[in-house]
């Protein structure tokens, strides 16, 4: 009857579709889970869960009625919270579709007393993400916080001022010389009943006051002494399941109505259920508890959210209703404060006070005054607060104030750059006004400082710069009076080597690290030896040439171009003089870009190798001894060939290139052209003979065939298959396998081909593709295409 009711009730709202999810709930799920004992919402699967939260969001019911409808069949308030986990749970494990997840403004927040279950359409537009930069309402994301549900924890020791009312059930354990269990509901009339004794009235007790009340009657029931000392008898009252109670939320909250909270529940908690107050209309600041028609209590939420002050978030009670004023006045507060939002006010409150709202300024906050834009009769106006003001000025509503930041600019900063010991910025004070009282507080100048000339570069009136130079060696000597400075100036001393070009010398040759160094004076040759890792092995250290640039100007152009100094060292770097208009030797010193050349010996030289291998005796690498030495000379090196060498096949590679030359008359003629020099890497292979003929390219049947010395060229051609269409006849050629090439001869009509050797492949190139030419099925359509015209114009002619 109660579920007839609610239907009947709803029937002018509820679509089919909200029919169909009623039934679902009543029919589906509840059937599926009702023979079971554990919790209906447990022994639910993820599918059914998803499915329940896809249909739910299908509906269009309020969150009201579908707790109504379930709790009308059964299920309880841990159910509902059951259920909103595990929706929560599946949608971070399995991601549900987009078109199935909540509202974009409500994503990521929990949903502590529904099953979770939200449209758009059942919404404000107030509630929707706003994506302008307009401020927020300060407070209001308090409400959409998914870690701050303000849920009441139900595994706690019951509160012994907790009052007790209808639904509660009691626990009574009796132990000792007398043992008893008793649970215990209170009734609708607020009475408990303990088998064999009268009603017990509990209702509107303490649950400490209720105990004392229950032990006491179960003294008159035959538990003699129960509870006192020394009688051995002993009894513990307990709450095992606490009622719930209804909640009325009226006023600019999101979502006004009833709500069914646990009795523990707190302002807080319905507050978050009803999504809180309206941020667009509702006061955060006048939250009214209204029990029996009277206000017993006014919640500022500021209270909470600036100093976690809890004393007027009470415990609620039965059809309690709590009321959200709408707000008085709202102003903007934006700039440079902590907390730029939109706040509430109260009467009484001053700038100071909202200020406080924000955090206070900000770091780099103009504190000097605030920029007001505040709203008259016609139009609107700007007011600047002095810092002095804020503590007494009054806002109202529709204020919108601005906190400015501060210049990039500073109001007594000078400078130093370059060559002192501690450049930087530095402050225009008394005893700290003049170019030698700066330099002196930056420690002084360096020694590298170039001191004929240093610059100040001044800010004029007009904020456009200038620039004063001065002699800053008569300055520091007192010859010229000090220069006073002012704000802003930067004094620039330049470094003799920021006048100048980088010096450095250089070495190269036979040394073991060639490089270009950083001049350091009073270097010798024989320190940048050292310090280029002394000579390599093949150094010719008794010439050493040093390459100077000339310096001095003439009135003529000279023939030469650079001073040539030349030195003896042996390996201990000790130095004698060959040829130099330096003096002695000793005395000698570089000069910036000087560049030192070590020679190498004349007959020092690396070991250079060659390679042989194949058919040869003793196969392996060789060096070259001398400047003349040949392919011949390394194969007698070598032993000599083995009786199964193929000296036509042989293969000279340099550079790992295969270098076309036939040796079969090395033996023989070892003054031929063929015999050539070696050079450091080169490789000679000597097969033995090959039996085998390659034909590649365009012949029917490209294949390998065995040699036979009575085949010619177009013998094996037709072992092939002969030549294809597209076949170059007159450009085949042949491969030999020392690397030679021989091509077909032509003269007229007659081709010569070439000589086919053991070990040979045999090429034909393909013509060219022509795009140009007529394919036969192009030709026919052509010729049908042409004898049609021509039937057409003999007809014409006839006639």
């Amino acid at each position: 009857m109660f579920l007839k009711d609610k239907l009947s009730r709803f029937t002018h709202r509820i679509r089919p579709c909200h029919v169909v999810f009623l039934l679902f709930i009543l029919t589906g799920s509840y059937q599926a889970i009702a023979q079971r004992p554990r919790s209906r919402v447990d022994q639910l699967s993820d599918e059914d869960v998803q499915n329940f939260y896809r249909k739910a969001q299908a509906s269009g019911l309020s969150e009201v009625q579908i707790e109504q409808a379930a709790m009308s069949q059964g299920y309880t308030l841990d159910d509902i919270a059951k259920m909103r986990k595990r929706i929560a749970q599946i949608r971070t494990l399995t991601s549900l579709p987009q078109n199935n997840l909540p509202p974009e403004s409500f994503k990521g927040r929990s949903f502590p007393s529904d099953l979770s279950m939200r449209r758009d359409s059942l919404y404000p537009d107030t509630m929707r993400r706003d994506t302008s930069r307009r401020l927020k309402v300060f407070g209001a994301s308090l409400f959409e916080n998914a870690k701050m549900s303000f849920e009441p924890n139900l595994r706690i020791a019951t509160p012994r001022n907790y009052v007790v009312g209808p639904d509660d059930e009691i626990k009574i354990d009796i132990s000792g010389a007398s043992t008893g269990d008793f649970n215990l509901k209170v009734s609708p009339e607020g009475t408990v009943k303990v088998p064999d004794l009268a009603p017990i009235f509990v209702s509107g007790l303490s649950i400490e006051q209720a105990e004392q009340r229950i032990i006491a009657r179960l003294r008159q029931g035959g538990y003699q002494g129960l509870g006192k000392a020394g009688s051995g008898t002993s009894a513990t009252v307990s709450l095992t399941n606490i009622r719930s109670i209804r909640v009325i939320l009226v006023g600019e909250v999101v979502r006004p109505g009833t709500y069914t909270i646990s009795s523990l529940g707190s302002v807080l908690n319905a507050l978050y259920l009803a999504g809180g107050p309206n941020p667009e209309t509702g006061s955060f600041r006048k939250i009214q508890v209204i029990r029996g028609n009277r206000v017993v209590r006014t919640l500022d939420l500021y209270d909470f959210i600036l100093r976690a002050d809890q004393r007027d978030n009470i415990p609620l009670r039965d059809q309690d209703v709590i009321r959200v004023a709408d707000y008085e006045a709202h102003i903007e507060l934006n700039g440079q404060v902590r907390r730029p939002a939109i706040f509430e006010v109260l009467p009484g409150e001053t700038l100071k006070t909202v200020l406080g709202f924000a955090g206070g300024f900000g770091d780099d906050a103009y504190r000097a005054s605030i920029t007001l834009r505040r709203n008259t009769a016609r139009e609107r106006r700007i007011i600047t607060i002095t810092e002095e003001q804020i503590a007494t000025f009054v806002p109202k509503a529709g204020d919108k104030y601005n906190v400015g930041k501060i210049l990039e600019r500073y109001e007594n900063r000078i400078q130093v750059a370059g060559a002192v010991m501690r450049p930087g910025d530095y402050s225009l004070e008394p005893g700290l006004e003049t170019v030698k009282q700066l330099i002196t507080r930056a420690e002084g100048l360096r020694k590298d400082a170039f001191t004929n000339r240093a610059t100040i570069v001044r800010e004029r009136t007009d904020m456009d710069q200038e620039n004063l130079s001065f002699d800053l060696g008569k300055l520091m000597r007192g010859e010229v009076a000090d220069i006073a400075l002012q704000s802003q100036d930067s004094l620039t001393i330049l470094s003799i080597r920021d006048l100048r070009e980088a010096y450095y010398v250089t070495i190269e040759g036979a040394v073991n690290k060639p490089d270009t160094v950083e001049f350091i004076a009073n270097m010798s040759v024989a320190d940048l030896i050292a310090r280029a890792g002394g000579f390599q092995e093949g150094a010719k250290p008794n010439l050493i040439e040093v390459a100077r640039r000339i310096r001095q100007d003439s009135a003529g152009v000279r023939t030469t171009t650079q001073e040539i100094h030349r030195f003896s060292l042996d390996r201990n770097l000790q130095m004698t003089p060959l040829e130099s208009n330096s003096g002695g030797a000793t005395a000698f010193r570089l000069q910036p870009f000087d560049i030192v050349y070590v020679r190498t010996s004349i007959n020092y030289e690396a070991q250079r190798q060659a390679f042989v291998y194949g058919e040869v005796m003793q196969p392996g690498n060789y060096v070259i001894y001398n400047r003349q030495e040949r392919i011949g000379d390394v194969i007698q090196r070598a032993g000599g060939l083995k009786p199964e060498a193929y000296l036509a096949g042989a293969q000279f590679k340099r550079d790992g290139q295969l270098i076309g030359n036939d040796l079969r008359n090395l033996i023989a003629d070892p003054g031929g052209e063929e015999n050539l020099l070696l050079q450091n890497g080169d490789t000679l292979y000597i097969p033995r003979r090959s039996e085998i003929i390659t034909v590649q390219g365009a012949v029917l049947n490209p294949s390998s065939i065995s040699y036979k010395a009575s085949y010619t060229f177009d013998d094996y051609i037709s072992e092939a298959g002969g030549f294809t269409d597209n076949a170059r006849q007159r450009k085949a050629y042949v491969n030999y396998p020392n690397g030679r090439k021989d091509r077909t001869h032509s003269f007229l009509f007659f081709a010569s081909r070439p000589h086919v050797e053991p070990g040979s492949t045999i090429v034909i190139p393909f013509k060219p593709i022509d795009s140009s030419r007529i394919s036969p099925a192009e030709r026919i359509g052509i010729l049908s295409l042409l004898a049609t015209v021509s039937i057409a114009l003999i007809n014409v002619i006839l006639r």
